[in-house]
């Protein structure tokens, strides 16, 4: 039997990826195994979003070969490449890391066991490069059926509705990775999240590229062009989320990677009249200026920005806002740092995060003129992080009295409804509330960016700094 060990890196939507070609695994029958110096296998499912995970990628890859620089991995072990910087750089990496036996992209997540066995029938020569089976153009999605194993706790899942992306963003180099957006449909998210459920998940996360651009690649298949599209044909995030809330079980719906030209009333108003939907919204705004949104083409303008807020936080009431804003930016002055700091001042996000912007090869903002030193980057992205740790203490004094339901992630850690798994803070609870299952708690104080539900001079487990800077 073939034992294959596999590292996932990158965000909630490649572990997707990772547990999809993990549950193909087990079902052609191979082992899948934690240790990688034990593996005949070893697969590093890639991130390739900026330069620094596309470093901690190659990382992770050469640490495999090098077997953490103690000697070189066993003769006979082989090593693929799978995920975004396969896709991205699929012509360039079988030359530059000859150390790895294949590459493959992200529509062969599905085909990873007969390409393992293909590698292993065939012998690499001395001077033979890697095998690359990665296709140029991303147009897989995954269905209801699709075998997969989850790596995520028993409680809670990664629902991946859509795949791929629309929008023109000058920053941004995930179109070219994985390609247009396409969406599941509602029936088959809904089948698996049903499943979910049955199997004791209580918390469903909702992710891809764009959430709210969910079924609206589907809009424009009318017989007739010139028929208004109505949003009630079905498809749609609306629809879905209706589906999801009703059905039976005790869990939370969790919508993240919503983009904020998609957000409709009809949208606010089904997030308020669907109890199951956690009151927590993911939407990456990067700024406030108008010249920069122009600049990074992100569809909207300061203006639509606070009055999406503000419907958002009168149609929602208890909503807790998450957002992320890129600093450094080409051509991003000091005047546009000021009235971003004055926006982030006057909205008081409950969660925020904070970006440097990156310079990415392919991408346009990459080949744009007045590109903002590392330094002053790093300056700008201190102080927005300064001011956003002043607003979340104060927004975390005012849960300090009051019962916070929250999910039990591990003993004595747990995360209420204003809180993603693995982005967010804490609430740190006693250790007898059951793993995986709700509780409803006092917060009795904080630090930082987590909550203390614990009693008198009992401390938390452990105390980690939550990854508000990501």
């Amino acid at each position: 039997m073939i034992k294959v060990s596999l590292i996932s890196l990158g965000c909630a939507k490649n572990l997707v990826d990772s547990e999809i070609m993990v549950g193909h695994l087990h079902q052609a029958g191979m082992q899948v195994i934690a240790d990688a110096e034990k593996a005949d296998v070893v697969i590093v499912n890639t991130c390739s979003f900026i330069d620094s995970s596309k470093e901690e990628s190659i990382g992770h890859i050469l640490e495999v070969h090098e077997n953490r620089g103690l000697r070189k991995r066993r003769k006979g072990q082989k090593l693929i490449v799978a995920g975004c910087m396969s896709q991205r750089f699929s012509k360039d990496l079988p030359g530059s890391i000859p150390e790895v036996d294949a590459f493959i992209g992200l529509d062969q997540i599905t085909k990873v066991a007969p390409i393992i066995e293909q590698i292993y029938a065939k012998e690499r020569g001395a001077r033979e490069a890697p095998a690359s089976f990665v296709t140029p153009r991303s147009t897989y999605i995954p269905d209801y059926d699709t075998p997969r194993f989850r790596l995520t706790p028993a409680h809670f899942a990664y629902v991946k509705i859509a795949e791929g992306c629309n929008h023109p963003c000058t920053f941004c180099i995930i179109p070219q990775i994985r390609g247009r957006h396409r969406s599941r449909t509602v029936a088959s998210v809904v089948a698996e999240a049903r499943q979910l459920v049955s199997e004791g998940v209580r918390e469903l996360n909702l992710i891809s590229q764009d959430t709210t651009f969910f079924g609206m690649d589907t809009w424009d298949e009318r017989p007739n062009p010139r028929t208004p599209v109505d949003s009630s044909r079905g498809t749609a995030l609306t629809s879905l989320l209706r589906e999801l809330n009703a059905i039976e079980g005790d869990f939370w719906i969790r919508i993240l990677y919503t983009h904020p030209a998609h957000w409709s009333d009809e949208l606010i108003a089904t997030i308020a009249e669907c109890p199951k939907v956690a009151r927590y919204v993911d939407m990456p705004l990067q700024h406030i200026s108008d010249r920069m949104l122009t600049l990074m083409q992100r569809e909207t303008s300061g203006a639509y920005i606070r009055d999406l807020v503000g419907r958002i936080r009168a149609g929602i009431p208890g909503i807790a806002l998450r957002t992320t804003f890129i600093v450094g930016f080409p051509g991003e002055t000091e005047a546009d740092v000021d009235e971003l700091c004055e926006f982030i001042r006057e909205t008081r996000f409950e969660r925020l995060g904070v970006f440097r912007y990156s310079q990415e090869e392919g991408t346009r903002a990459g080949k744009m003129a007045d590109q903002v030193p590392a330094k002053e980057k790093e300056r700008r992205w201190h102080r927005v992080m300064a001011l956003q740790k002043e607003i979340a203490a104060s927004v975390s004094l005012r849960s300090v009295g009051k019962s916070v339901r929250v999910l039990v992630d591990e003993v004595g850690v747990a995360r209420g409804e204003a809180d993603a798994p693995d982005i967010d803070g804490r609430v740190y609870v006693p250790r007898d509330i059951p793993v995986g299952s709700f509780a409803t708690v006092m917060i009795q104080g904080h630090q930082d960016y987590d909550l203390l539900a614990l009693p008198a001079g009992e401390r938390p487990v452990e105390f980690k700094v939550a990854k508000q800077a990501q």
